[in-house]
């Protein structure tokens, strides 16, 4: 059966290696469909990976900021009519502005919480609501909200919600077969890193890809085995 995934935040990092190893591997997803906001990176990232998939697997690429909540609705429902289907779903786009509390902006607190909590859930909630069910739905969320750290207040707060949000996403929805919940990385060298921990070696931590392999193995059959719980990723 061919199959459609949806990955958000796909112009870097953990979503674009996602979008790439599920597009290049020879499985059931025929159809990946990239979700992120008008950059150079996303367009040279998809015009790459047009180039180079397989005969027979499909690229939409829809430019969209998840943290406009209307338009990420809209995206969802064109997208739906297009496909018919979004059968893995992997609500990865993320934002942060790590300060101390007392330095916090009213408006960029909730704008993180929107990209990484209120998108995630919004994208869900619609695509249910047009009728669409999924296989499996992986939210990134992250060990910082396991535990908080220190000037990442907003961040590690919204990755706190994401996890509980993704056990009650895992027990509500499995009645229609829907598998998946939360995944947290721990230190990956991706962009929001560098904006979190700007003096670290990224070459000393783990990459995006392999979080995009958990990601591949959790859609396989084995994965029903291991995603009972938030999964941890780290080195």
């Amino acid at each position: 059966m061919s199959k459609t995934l949806l990955v958000t935040g796909a112009s870097r990092g953990i979503g674009l290696e996602t979008a790439t190893r599920f597009a290049m591997a020879e499985g059931d997803v025929d159809t990946v469909v990239m979700f992120a906001r008008d950059s150079e990176d996303f367009t040279t990232a998809v015009a790459e990976l047009k180039k180079s998939v397989p005969a027979g697997t499909t690229i939409i690429a829809r430019t969209v900021d998840v943290g406009d909540l209307e338009a990420l609705k809209t995206a969802a429902a064109e997208v739906l009519e297009e496909v018919g289907q979004i059968h893995l779903l992997v609500n990865n786009a993320g934002y942060t502005n790590p300060v101390p509390i007392q330095q916090v902006d009213q408006e960029d607190f909730e704008r993180t919480m929107r990209v990484n909590l209120y998108a995630p859930f919004t994208l869900v909630q619609s695509l249910l609501n047009n009728g669409n069910t999924f296989d499996l739905i992986v939210n990134i969320a992250s060990t910082a909200g396991i535990n908080g750290r220190s000037g990442w207040l907003s961040y590690s707060a919204s990755k706190a919600a994401v996890i509980n949000m993704s056990q009650v996403m895992r027990e509500e929805l499995a009645i229609y077969g829907t598998r998946g919940g939360g995944l947290a990385p721990g230190r990956t060298a991706t962009a929001l890193r560098k904006v979190l921990a700007p003096d670290e070696d990224p070459s000393t931590i783990m990459q995006p890809q392999h979080v995009a392999e958990v990601i591949e193995t959790l859609s396989s059959p084995m994965g029903r085995f291991i995603d009972s719980e938030n999964i941890v990723v780290r080195l």
